[in-house]
């Protein structure tokens, strides 16, 4: 992994970039897409729902330093997204990702998960990680569990079993 200025990310396949409103269209297609985004915290979305979070996902940048990135194959394709964020449940922050169903199945999950985990916990300075997943999302968890990141409680949402993941970094004193 490479972090350049302005908070990309480079890793061997990937070039992971900060949303902007450019993302819009490709975002708008990924979070309709039930096949990519049905399991995630809120589900599907449409267009207007969308631009909004684009517009905060482009604060938090600013506000915390870290926030969604936009995933590409190094030639330009635009594969997902990747995310550190604030869960609205107060479970911490927590790596996020989604991608289209022609896509899965290469590892890339794997690659840009991996590649902000790395940036949370070296570039950010975040102690502690979070993930969720729902109990019956095998190809989330073992994504999660192929980075490193724990199985450390359950909860339950919507009569689903949702299993949180962590990962936690101790700071050494200087």
């Amino acid at each position: 992994m490479t972090v350049t200025s302005a908070w990309v990310v480079t890793t061997a396949r990937l070039r992971m970039t900060p949303v902007g409103h450019w993302d819009l269209p490709d975002l708008i297609r990924l979070k309709a897409d039930p096949r990519s985004f049905a399991l995630m915290l809120g589900g599907v979305r449409g267009p207007v729902e969308v631009a909004e979070e684009l517009a905060r996902d482009i604060q938090n940048w600013g506000r915390h330093g870290y926030g969604m990135w936009a995933v590409r194959a190094l030639r330009g394709k635009f594969l997902g997204l990747v995310a550190l964020m604030h869960r609205p449940d107060g479970r911490g922050v927590a790596l996020r990702f989604a991608f289209f169903p022609d896509v899965r199945g290469l590892g890339l999950a794997s690659e840009a998960a991996g590649a902000a985990l790395n940036y949370g916990h070296g570039v950010a300075g975040l102690e502690r990680i979070v993930a969720v997943a729902r109990e019956d999302n095998f190809a989330s968890r073992s994504v999660l569990g192929s980075i490193g990141m724990s199985h450390s409680s359950e909860f339950h949402r919507n009569g689903n079993l949702m299993y949180v993941y962590q990962s936690v970094v101790q700071k050494t004193a200087r």
